[in-house]
């Protein structure tokens, strides 16, 4: 069906954006653009077009079923991958938005910054860097992901800056973009406080455990931490080229994170079942790379170029924790077996 407008609302959005962004703004007009052709949208712009293909994609659908902190939670608060992934989202856009920053671009990139993720967390990470690549990461994964293997293997043909922000939003590198920059920041307010939230609920923390000279600065409650950080990113970042906190709620951002590490991320009780799940992925990784044709056909494509290990770790970085322990149960515990009675 061909639909006529009298404007191209595409065209309308991008001149907003020259009239009422930022200097330090990145305009979608300036994008570097996608790595192969297609049909220009008339109602939306290119970033606008970016976050709802991330959206609709399978690998973000799987989020929901992958593990933030706790594996597999049963419980129904507790965050998940997609979870953590919204948050991260709303935090960003609520940045971009007060320093009058490309939205379209920072939404986009924070709803892919984790697509690439394993299923159990960092704990299934570890198991693929043991048992394939010691250099493998979540967030290489990630842009693997949009650019190889959604689709069916097309990809999604996203653009250059989005994928940036993409690979970018964690390590030691920085995206080229401020948009870029900002889902890095809050991607670690999203699971510094909600970690915080988790560990709570799980018995494993206590607020009053964290200590005092951190909650003075940053704040005793959830929404007060997170607003005091963003409130610090918004005040230092004002138009200005850089995204930064103020040193003060900089460094106590980095000492709470630091907490976690301690109490949290290494504590024995949130993470009893991590040697499992890594074991588990270890000995998934094994049957697979002995049997590749027992691998769903989308991720058989790829054999012959890329080699067995490869579409191997595709396979298993893609699975949810569900899934993972389904298959486990289905290939290596035996079934009871009932005679007729």
């Amino acid at each position: 069906m061909k639909h006529k407008f009298e404007k191209n609302m595409s065209d309308i959005f991008t001149e907003r954006e020259k009239n009422t962004l930022s200097e330090h703004a990145f305009l979608t007009v300036n994008t570097k653009g996608r790595e192969r052709p297609y049909t220009p949208c008339t109602i939306r712009t290119e970033f606008q077009r970016d976050r709802d293909k991330i959206i609709h994609s399978q690998s973000f659908r799987r989020l929901m079923n992958k593990t933030q902190v706790f594996l597999a939670p049963a419980g129904d608060h507790y965050r998940t991958r997609l979870t953590h992934t919204l948050e991260v989202t709303q935090i960003a856009r609520i940045i971009a938005r007060a320093l009058r920053l490309n939205e379209d671009l920072t939404e986009a990139a924070a709803l892919g910054h984790d697509l690439g993720h394993t299923p159990f967390g960092h704990a299934g990470e570890a198991a693929l860097q043991e048992c394939y690549d010691k250099d493998f990461t979540h967030y290489r994964q990630s842009l693997r992901v949009v650019e190889v293997l959604e689709n069916n293997g097309e990809g999604l043909n996203l653009t250059w800056e989005v994928r940036d922000g993409i690979v970018n939003h964690t390590g030691k590198h920085m995206a080229s973009t401020l948009e870029g920059v900002i889902v890095k920041f809050a991607d670690r307010i999203a699971y510094i406080n909600h970690d915080i939230d988790d560990a709570c609920r799980a018995g494993v923390l206590k607020r009053e455990d964290i200590p005092k000279e951190i909650t003075d600065v940053v704040g005793q409650d959830h929404s007060e931490r997170i607003n005091n950080m963003v409130t610090s990113i918004i005040e230092t970042s004002y138009d200005k080229p850089f995204i930064m906190m103020s040193e003060e709620v900089g460094q106590a951002t980095n000492a709470l994170r630091d907490f976690l590490f301690e109490n949290v991320y290494l504590n024995p009780v949130a993470k009893s079942e991590d040697a499992k799940a890594r074991d588990m992925l270890i000995k998934l990784f094994e049957y697979y790379v002995k049997h590749p044709e027992k691998m769903p056909v989308s991720y058989c494509k790829n054999l012959e170029r890329e080699g067995i290990e490869r579409c191997v770790c595709d396979f298993l970085s893609g699975m949810t924790d569900r899934y993972a322990i389904e298959t486990y149960n289905e290939l290596f515990v035996p079934k009871v077996w009932r005679g007729q009675s």
